[in-house]
């Protein structure tokens, strides 16, 4: 039997928890230092890890994906988050800051070129990253697409993922007047940068609540409440990003500048029921990447611990290895 077919038992499939054998600050000037792992094999494959957010860090978990005698695998919070400091800070935080952290990053552990590894945030900064250095990634793995437009932020925010989950969605737009609900990303922004931290705590957890209880489509609506500081550094980071516009020069530009990375394979694992980032998102990168992968998993959502979607992740590296 297939080890990977077993969704519901896909997280034992994962590899077992490996220590970092690099772990250190990186001034990357700018007023940040941000926080960088390696682990796995030093002379192996090496990939990046992008986490999702802006604003979510990595953990010890996504070490688990790689066969650690294969791969060399690299994790790094973004400014602003994790171990990163200051922590939710926004001032000198865009999306080409980001980028060029990475290709320092790459720079410093002497690299030529690696397979980029990312989910949601993380999915659209890895095709930025290539579309700015396409001659640096090798490989491109990419889960629950966004591409940064304004149609996914109106999905989001808007109201339409809020008419299937309309409990949380009520918990969600219940903190801010009637009279500020056309913008809620404004709204929040507001409260978020107002300066009184226990209000931007408040927020803060209630921005990570509404999307946290759609994060997995085995969610009962209730998500639990996040750690203050987390949530805050969180929130703070997604809404500056998403009020923003994801620092693009225009809507759409992912997909407009497709054909930088048309040379570059790509893998991409999407949700059949992602809430958070909508299939459509995914399926049209897909339609204008020729050397694209859509693998649709059924029964899944948005999260990177879904059963579908971490075997199909694991999958997907275990055959990327045997391919080398």
């Amino acid at each position: 039997m297939d080890k990977y077919s077993d969704q519901k038992r896909a997280v034992q499939y994962l590899y077992p928890p490996v220590e970092p054998f690099d772990q250190r600050m990186i001034d990357v000037g700018q007023g940040h230092r941000i926080y960088m792992e390696q682990c796995g094999n030093p002379s192996g494959v090496p990939v990046v890890v992008c986490h999702g957010g802006p604003g979510g860090g990595c953990s010890p978990a996504m070490r688990r994906y790689f066969d650690p005698a294969v791969y060399r695998v690299i994790l790094f919070d973004q400014r602003g988050c994790g171990r990163s400091r200051p922590q939710a800070s926004c001032v000198n935080n865009t999306t080409w800051d980001l980028i060029a952290d990475m290709e320092l990053i790459r720079r410093l552990l002497e690299i030529e070129a690696w397979m980029v590894f990312g989910g949601s945030w993380g999915a659209t900064l890895s095709l930025l990253y290539a579309q700015t250095h396409p001659d640096r990634a090798t490989h491109l793995i990419l889960r629950g697409v966004f591409l940064m437009t304004k149609p996914e932020l109106d999905w989001f925010y808007g109201g339409g993922a809020g008419r299937f989950w309309p409990e949380p969605w009520a918990r969600f737009v219940s903190l801010v007047p009637e009279s500020e609900r056309g913008d809620l990303i404004k709204a929040y922004n507001k409260r978020l940068f107002s300066g009184d931290v226990a209000e931007e705590i408040r927020f803060g957890r209630a921005w990570s609540a509404w999307e946290n209880a759609l994060a997995s489509v085995y969610s009962n609506g209730d998500p639990g409440e996040s750690p203050g500081d987390y949530a805050r550094a969180f929130s703070r980071l997604e809404n500056h990003y998403f009020i923003n516009h994801g620092f693009l020069s225009a809507d759409g530009q992912i997909l407009a500048n497709m054909a930088r990375i048309s040379h570059i394979p790509g893998i991409i694992v999407q949700g059949r029921y992602d809430m958070i980032c909508p299939p459509v998102s995914a399926y049209r990168l897909a339609e204008l990447w020729p050397n694209a992968d859509l693998r649709m998993v059924r029964n899944a959502g948005h999260a990177l611990s879904e059963p579908g979607i971490s075997a199909e992740l694991v999958r997907t590296m275990d055959r990327l290895a045997e391919a080398l």
